[in-house]
């Protein structure tokens, strides 16, 4: 302790050591001392110096200093006091009172080098990440600040050795769920060091729960009302998310974007906001475009789209684009975060064209938002956001398209409301270059890949002056731009020409009526002018090149032959290529070609569009092509655009008649399965109606039964009166029977007196017979034999008679006593008038119910004819569709059929036009693919009548 009292400048009779001499005494005794207490008092010095005296430091105790980390892990002190003094010794954070402006390069390299010495050995990042896992606050901290520091200067290195450490990323993830606010706060800010340009990296992290986890953090620190930390966890989240589509479709899929919108709640009164806040806020609208960027892959920006509308996302954020009060420079993110969440989504598209700004009258938002696009009064940045956002509206969103375009025709026009169109307009023709510009963009995307509304377009009509008749937009686009007016204008404007006669020839022959037109091309093509009017000059022979390329010589003066002539003898077709390639070779265009967003340093530089860039690609190299080209060339090339649209008529016929079939196909399928379920249902309510009848009949049956029971309770003389009536057939049943018994016995008796004659005859032969004794006996004994069996048949017959007999005389005794009965029944009749009255009603009362459940049983069988009757058209109506059903299936199966064959005919139309390709390669001639003939199939027609023309001239 004595000595340290020497070094740290205790009173002292001798001379003071230096800087240098007492680091090297102290590093002395760190290495040296055995007493823990001595080499803690060592580094305590040591990190009290480190700050004065940097380089010496870290050049001296280094070593040491991470030979107490591997050593002294027992002592928390120790370790603590050399972790601050590494940290001194690496991290470029000075105060700002030390750090000068000629030392600031010599500091950053320091730093970098102490940093590429501590992490020569991976065993000290190991050592490292280990002593983060403590969790005494005075070694984990000053842990997490040397790593973070270690990231920042030499991010890469550290980062592998991360990665291949064992569960080094887990590690630090643990630092999110420190309770104590500063270790987590510095964890945030150490995993944005190791997240960044490290997709392995970010992946392992979004896998931990890093999602959850942060935005827990931003929801309990207040969104974006909440501090630094608030912006910290949003940086960390678009290290995850950006150009990382796997971290995306993590955060999609779990349902992260659902609790973005709390973020973007605001209040009716948006005054006074926080610098933290507009800071956190327009993060928060950074990360909503990560999710959407056009740069991402369509799928996936699509499906983030889609759950943006769903959770509300999108709704909120326009609520920001209409309120009052916003700060400008979150308006200007909220345009552009609102204009990428639409940007090629359909249902999105539609929301935002419904949604109104809260004004007396309500006005669309577009129109409000075009209004502030065409004010020169408004901020650049504010215009430029605009433009984006109604881009992305029309982007492919035909329906939007018709609806801007709609505005301008005639029949449309309001005249007491201002809509887009009118604004559009109004921005073409000021005196503002910049609303020039940005209107002659926005109107041509409203025409971008929509020949329907090109050729709308020209119906639109212009009051220039009072007195004067009204010209059309086409007209008055050439007219200005034959004025000489500023050079961003003209550039807006050839643009928007070029964009409207690209694939429209109607467009092109209304714009080479105008006789004046080809010559002002050809004028500022052939002049030689300053390197600011050279994109003119290419952006007109653009125009000139797509007037030939699309003409379709409708107009005799102005054919494809003549305008290739004049351009040969005016300009010459080296020099029109050279004038053409200036566009491509522009830097401004170069910039513009990177992304869809209009990103410009100044409105000077406002120059070229995104989708514009894409159109002079495509069309640069056939239009060069298309100058060079010869009558003959274009004749087989016509041929061959003949053959390939005829084989491209039959392909859409076949396949319009396939589609036709599977509609109708699909309809008699819907047809069947509704008529299956309606019979279902019928046989449903039959069955129903079947047991209700059933359930009817048992009823009565029921009813039946115990009306009987009642009526032998209360009348017996109606049951004697029944007993006699069924008495009175019993008898007349058994006489019926007697006589047939009577019958049976007379058809005996005279069968007996057949045999009786027989056996007489019989006795008289055997007298009568007497020849010899021998024959006699022997017909003796044969006539005996005969009447002993005729004997035994007598006696069976008269055993049948007796008891026939037997029958007979009881049958006749049973109908004697039922005639005593009846006789004794007669006098009844006449003692049955005292209780007449009450059987009379008791059985009229009984015919009444009969009568009514006669009625019901009726009724329902009835019913049940109706629904078998009804059952049976079902039936039949189905079986009608099931034949119909299978003769549509023949029919689709004879189509299918005629399909391979037409495939078969394809297949050899495409091997004769590789042949006529392959004889017209042999000629010399330059045979062009065949997206690129079909996008110059409109062109190129009628070259026999050009060649009379050029005899005629001749």
């Amino acid at each position: 302790m004595n000595f340290l009292r020497g070094v740290m400048g205790g009173p002292s009779a001798g001379p003071q050591p230096s800087g240098a001499d007492t680091i090297q005494k102290l590093c002395d005794r760190v290495a040296s001392s055995t007493l823990l207490d001595d080499r803690r008092d060592a580094v305590r010095a040591l990190k009290s110096l480190s700050k004065k005296y940097r380089l010496e430091v870290g050049i001296q105790a280094m070593e040491h200093l991470i030979h107490v980390l591997q050593t002294d892990r027992s002592d928390s002190e120790i370790i603590g006091y050399a972790l601050d003094t590494l940290y001194n010794v690496i991290s470029n954070d000075l105060e700002e009172e030390e750090q000068e402006e000629n030392s600031a390069k010599q500091v950053d390299d320091l730093g970098s080098q102490f940093t590429e010495i501590f992490i020569k050995q991976q065993e000290n990042v190991t050592l490292l990440l280990t002593l983060v896992e403590e969790f005494d606050f005075h070694v984990r901290w000053p842990g997490v600040k040397l790593l973070t520091s270690l990231l920042k200067q030499q991010g890469p290195q550290v980062q592998q050795i991360i990665l291949v450490s064992p569960m080094g990323v887990s590690r630090l993830m643990d630092l999110l769920a420190d309770s104590r606010e500063v270790i987590r706060n510095d964890g945030v800010l150490l995993l944005q060091q190791l997240t960044k340009s490290n997709a392995a990296i970010q992946k392992i992290v979004a896998f931990e729960n890093a999602f959850e986890r942060l935005l827990d953090i931003i929801t309990e620190e207040g969104n974006s009302d909440g501090g630094i930390v608030v912006e910290d966890c949003l940086l960390l989240l678009q290290n995850l998310l950006k150009n990382n589509n796997s971290n995306q479709n993590f955060f999609k899929e779990g349902s992260y974007i659902q609790r973005m919108k709390p973020w973007f709640e605001v209040g009716d009164d948006n005054c006074g906001w926080s610098a933290q806040k507009v800071t956190n806020l327009h993060l928060m609208l950074q990360l909503v475009r990560v999710l959407v960027s056009p740069t991402n892959p369509p799928g996936a920006t699509s499906s983030c789209q889609k759950a943006m509308f769903h959770c509300g996302l999108l709704q909120q954020l326009c609520t920001i684009l209409m309120a009052t009060g916003v700060p400008a420079d979150i308006l200007t993110e909220t345009i552009n975060t609102v204009s990428e969440v639409i940007r090629g989504c359909q249902t999105n598209q539609d929301y935002f064209a419904s949604v109104n700004a809260p004004s007396n009258p309500p006005r669309p938002a577009i129109v409000v938002l075009l209004m502030s696009m065409v004010n020169e009064r408004q901020p650049f940045v504010l215009r430029c956001a605009v433009l984006y956002c109604f881009q992305c509206f029309l982007y492919k969103n035909q329906k939007g398209q018709g609806e801007i375009v709609s505005t301008l025709l005639p029949s449309t026009i309001d005249g007491n409301s201002v809509s887009a169109g009118q604004l559009l307009c109004g921005g073409l023709f000021s005196t503002d270059s910049l609303s020039n510009w940005c209107a002659a963009v926005a109107l041509a995307h409203a025409l971008q890949e929509n020949a329907t509304l090109k050729e709308q377009l020209l119906r639109v009509q212009l009051a220039t002056s009072i007195g004067n008749p009204p010209v059309s937009l086409l007209q008055q686009c050439t007219n200005i731009l034959s004025q000489g007016s500023k050079v961003q204008t003209r550039v807006g404007l050839l643009m928007l020409l070029c964009t409207w006669l690209s694939n429209c020839s109607i467009a092109v022959t209304h714009f080479l009526h105008n006789p004046a037109n080809v010559p002002f091309l050809t004028g500022q093509i052939a002049e030689n002018l300053g390197e600011e009017e050279q994109l003119v000059q290419g952006l007109c022979a653009l125009l000139l090149g797509i007037s030939i390329y699309y003409n379709d010589n409708s107009l005799e003066n102005y054919r494809k032959e003549k305008l290739k002539q004049l351009i040969e003898k005016r300009i010459g077709r080296e020099n029109f290529i050279e004038k053409l390639g200036f566009i491509s070779k522009h830097e401004l265009y170069s910039r513009a070609a990177q992304k869809p967003q209009p990103s410009f340093s100044s409105p000077d530089h406002m120059m070229f569009d995104h989708e514009f860039t894409k159109l002079v690609k495509e069309l640069e190299g056939v239009i060069s092509k298309a100058i060079y080209k010869s009558s003959e060339e274009d004749k087989k090339e016509e041929e061959v655009k003949k053959t390939l649209e005829q084989h491209d008529n039959i392909v859409t016929h076949y396949k319009k008649v396939i589609r036709e079939q599977d509609q109708e196909l699909e309809e008699l399928k819907q047809r069947i399965s509704t008529l299956t379920s309606q019979n279902e249902q019928l046989q449903a309510t039959v069955t129903q109606q079947v047991s209700q009848i059933q359930q009817h009949k048992d009823q009565y049956n029921l009813l039946k039964v115990q009306l009987g029971k009642d009526s032998q309770h209360h009348n017996s003389h109606g049951d004697t009166l029944q007993m006699n009536g069924i008495q009175t057939e019993e008898v007349s049943k058994l006489k019926e029977e007697l006589e047939e018994w009577k019958n049976k016995h007379e058809l005996l008796q005279g069968q007996l007196k057949e045999k009786d004659s027989v056996i007489e005859k019989l006795n008289s032969s055997q007298l009568e017979m007497g020849a010899t004794e021998q024959s006699l006996q022997t017909s003796r004994f044969g006539g005996l034999e005969h009447s002993s069996e005729l004997q035994k048949e007598l006696e069976m017959l008269r055993s049948q008679i007796q008891l026939q007999s037997a029958e007979i005389s009881k049958l006749q005794m049973e109908n004697q006593k039922l005639q005593v009965m009846n006789t004794a029944a007669d006098p009844m009749l006449g003692d049955s008038g005292a209780t007449g009255a009450t059987s009379s009603e008791l059985e009229a009362r009984l015919e009444q119910e009969i009568k009514e459940l006669k009625s019901q049983v009726k009724a329902l069988s009835e019913e049940k004819e109706s629904l078998k009757q009804q059952l049976d058209s079902s039936t039949s109506t189905v079986a009608i569709l099931q034949d119909k059903n299978s003769r549509l299936e023949r029919e689709v199966a004879e189509s299918k059929k005629e399909q391979d064959d037409l495939l078969v005919l394809l297949a050899d139309q495409d091997q004769k036009i590789a042949a006529q390709k392959m004889k017209l390669k042999d000629f010399g001639v330059a045979v062009e693919d065949e997206d690129d003939t079909e996008s110059g199939d409109q062109g190129d027609e009628d070259e026999d009548g050009d060649e009379e023309e050029q005899d005629e001239n001749a």
